[in-house]
């Protein structure tokens, strides 16, 4: 089984990666953090080393517990929530654990949610964390 943890530096991603490790314990499984970083003129090369730099930093918890786990950041033209269900898609993914954040219906409407996005497109079970 393999397990995708989307990733945003938020400490709602951080209580979904604890969780994430609890769970590839018990069915031994293993993981994938994904950062999906959207393609832009704003998008610099040291914006994604420092994304690569953090998730390699985010592995250290998996390696000491013997997980196998990879780390990866993901630069497209697709949202971020498009990137996460295209990944999970093309790398048979059996579960994704998401960040939640409570928006109002403006803020939906005016900015998008990645996990609401996810929660509904996705090709497996999703595990949303506050």
């Amino acid at each position: 089984m393999k397990i995708l943890v989307g990733y945003d530096g938020s400490h709602r991603a951080e209580n979904a990666l604890t969780l994430a490790l609890s769970h590839a314990k018990a069915f031994e499984a293993m993981v994938v953090i994904v950062t999906s970083l959207q393609q832009s003129p704003t998008l610099h090369n040291i914006d994604i080393e420092k994304a690569q730099s953090e998730l390699e930093y985010l592995r250290t918890p998996f390696n000491v517990e013997g997980i196998e786990c990879d780390a990866q950041v993901s630069v497209s033209y697709r949202t971020p929530g498009e990137d996460l269900v295209h990944f999970a898609q093309e790398n048979r993914i059996g579960c994704i654990f998401i960040g939640l954040k409570k928006r109002s219906p403006l803020g939906k409407l005016v900015f998008g949610s990645t996990a609401q996005y996810v929660i509904l497109k996705a090709p497996c079970p999703v595990i949303s964390v506050r």
